[in-house]
């Protein structure tokens, strides 16, 4: 249950200047909607009941440049086909959207071609590039010219093994000119990690970085780039691009070339070129954890990624031209692809790579003083940890220029809304947002126009038919259930890689409710309209025939001075009774901490007063370090498979699969 008073309340004059507040204004006028639509939640109704009308609304409001058999501002066929199926596209069948309907996602974000600052980029040492919107133009021409002399055309897949560089972005969006599809991953994946995504998709051309920086640390690249190149025979090029040295050696890579001297070849090129293709034409493949086996390998489509990342960006985070836009991201996260995004809205995107906390615990906060960032991006992690570093802000940097700030990646605790509030600006809205790699997007997200509320998310996506449903199917409202969305929107997957028949699709999402989209997590609809996430509803736990969502537990262990992080999952074993279950807690401890019996009575009393008698856990066991995918997120079934004694099948997707050694064949899980 959250508080029944707002945390924030924009003002009569705020609300009025929102993006969102003058698309709905414009609606109304034209009498697109009702009269009786007169807020956003209203709107987001209306919306879902009217999905052609308000994509078309979208397109027209985004001003997206396209060529097709209608006019120049309606250019396709039909808005919508097969409207009433949820299930993967079919050609035939649907649902397809905007038919016959040509674009190309590279020239809108790269309509800007002026002396404003299109991208900022930081790492550790502080700021390292700045490029204008005319800068950026030309670039992503000389290496589309690249490109193209490698016979990279419509199709054709490029690899981006890289760190959070302009350059990274350079290459995307010169491989989405040229109708080509872009897929990254981080510099902290591994060999096989890599080769486990990339090796799927057989890329024509490999950009990787001679390495990179973390918490102060050179990480040198170049060995495991050689490997990468050597197993993957469809590569015909491999650029490195200079980061750790000015000219790095690629000798030991065979056939690789620098970046700079790729670009430099062809400096002639100066206008970037577009290739206008169908709605749905792939323009990213991303891939889910890969905890489980091979990483599943979601093909995103360019006009359904466009039109969703400009109704996120403009409409619930109300970004403007003259915005400041950054999220602490990797290129293996698809906050990656949304922060980039911002570009088509003109707005400056500040890149950072490395540590979030180094050199010191406020490095993302004095880059966002110096660069009046607007909108500050990162994961409800880093804002439990700053509060547990007691990092504050408010007191050390001037955030006059921060109007919102962003959390994502896992479910922001009530504590962290207080500590945003207390000690970094009592004065910006906080949205925790939330939705997926499965999706380059969202289902839940902020509204400028409307009130925050402790623990909540503020609404559902506009256009996105989401509801809580339980486990026979129906609908419930301020009590928990799964996340579905029950009727198709355009960011869906246009596939996944080397699916043809789709099954592997329908099997991720259409196979627990028929035909309906459940995107696994754990949440409730609150009286407000708004959402509490309490985790993946694969996590969940189950003591005494309870679900209880992680989530929940977390909060409460985080307020416990003694713990960094912690982990919950649920124990089956066979007692005399027959089956029964347990929940188990770890806890990794700050230094110097001990768990005894002491600090075990308070973490349970915290639980229970906080929560219910269900959501204390039987054991809580010390660990040194918790597993956590590349991505950053903490893996419960991971850890629920090794202490049952089950391999966890793809350890390579894990950041620190060391850390499992930690829960294996532990005498606290004994079971007498």
């Amino acid at each position: 249950m959250t508080d029944s008073l707002p945390l924030w309340t924009p003002s009569a004059d705020a609300v009025a200047a929102t993006r969102l507040q003058q698309f709905l204004q414009d609606l109304t006028q034209r009498e697109v909607v009702p009269a009786a639509v007169r807020d956003a939640h209203a709107l987001q109704r209306w919306s879902v009941e009217h999905p052609e009308r308000f994509w078309q609304e979208v397109w027209r409001a985004a001003d997206i440049m396209a060529d097709g058999p209608g006019p120049a501002d309606a250019p396709w066929r039909e808005v919508l086909v097969g409207g009433d199926r949820m299930a993967p596209p079919d050609p035939v069948l649907g649902p397809r959207w905007f038919t016959e309907a040509r674009l190309n996602f590279a020239e809108h974000l790269l309509r800007r071609r002026d002396d404003g600052l299109a991208i900022v980029a930081w790492n550790e040492q502080g700021a390292q590039q700045r490029l204008t919107f005319a800068e950026l133009a030309t670039r992503v021409a000389q290496c589309a010219a690249a490109l193209a002399a490698q016979g990279v055309g419509v199709g054709d897949r490029v690899a981006g093994w890289m760190p959070n560089l302009p350059e990274t972005v350079i290459a995307m969006l010169a491989t989405a000119s040229l109708g080509a599809v872009w897929s990254s991953c981080s510099p902290d994946f591994g060999t096989k990690g890599v080769l486990d995504r990339f090796g799927q998709i057989t890329p024509t051309v490999l950009i990787a970085a001679d390495g990179y920086r973390y918490a102060g640390k050179r990480i040198d690249c170049l060995p495991r780039l050689a490997e990468i190149a050597a197993a993957i025979p469809s590569l015909r090029a491999v650029w490195v691009v200079p980061y750790l040295e000015t000219t790095p050696d690629v000798s030991g890579v065979a056939g690789a070339q620098t970046f700079d001297q790729v670009l430099a070849a062809h400096a002639a090129a100066q206008e970037p070129s577009f290739v206008r293709l169908p709605f749905d034409h792939p323009l990213y493949v991303m891939y889910s954890s890969g905890t489980t086996g091979l990483p599943k390998c979601m093909v995103h489509g360019a006009g359904g990624t466009l039109l969703q990342h400009w109704k996120e960006l403009a409409l619930h985070t109300d970004l403007h031209a003259d915005d400041v836009l950054f999220y602490f991201t990797t290129c293996g996260w698809m906050m990656w692809n949304w922060l980039v995004s911002g570009l088509a809205l003109g707005a400056t995107v500040v890149l950072y790579d490395g540590a979030p906390l180094a050199p010191d615990p406020a490095i993302l906060w004095r880059m966002a003083e110096a660069e009046r960032v607007s909108v500050f991006g990162t994961s409800a992690k880093y804002l439990a940890v700053l509060e547990k570093e007691g990092v504050t802000p408010r007191t050390s940097v001037k955030l006059g220029a921060l109007r919102s700030i962003l959390s994502t990646g896992s479910p922001l605790a009530e504590h962290s809304y207080d500590f945003v509030y207390r000690d970094i600006s009592p004065s910006i809205r906080l949205c925790s947002i939330s939705g997926g790699t499965d999706i380059v997007s969202c289902f839940a997200l902020g509204d400028p126009t409307g009130a925050v509320y402790r623990g909540e998310l503020q609404m559902r996506g506009l256009g996105m038919s989401v509801d809580v449903w339980n486990d026979e199917g129906q609908p419930v409202t301020q009590e928990p259930g799964e996340l579905v969305c029950t009727k198709p929107f355009p960011s869906m997957p246009v596939a996944f890689w080397n699916d043809p028949d789709g099954a592997v699709y329908r099997a991720a999402y259409f196979e627990h409710f028929p035909g309906v989209w459940r995107h696994g997590d754990w949440v409730e609809l609150t009286a407000h309209d708004g959402l509490i996430i309490h985790g993946r509803s694969d996590a969940t736990l189950n003591p005494g025939g309870v679900r209880i969502g992680t989530a929940e537990i977390y909060r409460q262990v985080e307020q416990i001075p003694e713990v960094l992080e912690s982990l919950v999952v649920e124990q089956r074993y066979q007692s005399a009774d027959g089956p029964d279950s347990r929940v188990v807690l770890f806890v990794r401890l700050r230094e110097g901490q001990v768990l005894d019996a002491s600090l075990q009575q308070a973490i349970g009393r915290r639980i229970r007063e906080h929560t219910s008698p269900h959501h204390v856990p039987r054991v809580i066991v010390s660990v040194p370090d918790i597993p956590r995918t590349i991505s950053g997120k903490i893996t419960e079934l991971a850890v629920r498979e090794t202490i049952h004694g089950r391999p966890v099948k793809n350890q390579d997707a894990l950041a620190n699969p060391e850390s499992l050694a930690y829960f294996r064949d532990r005498p606290e899980l004994a079971v007498s």
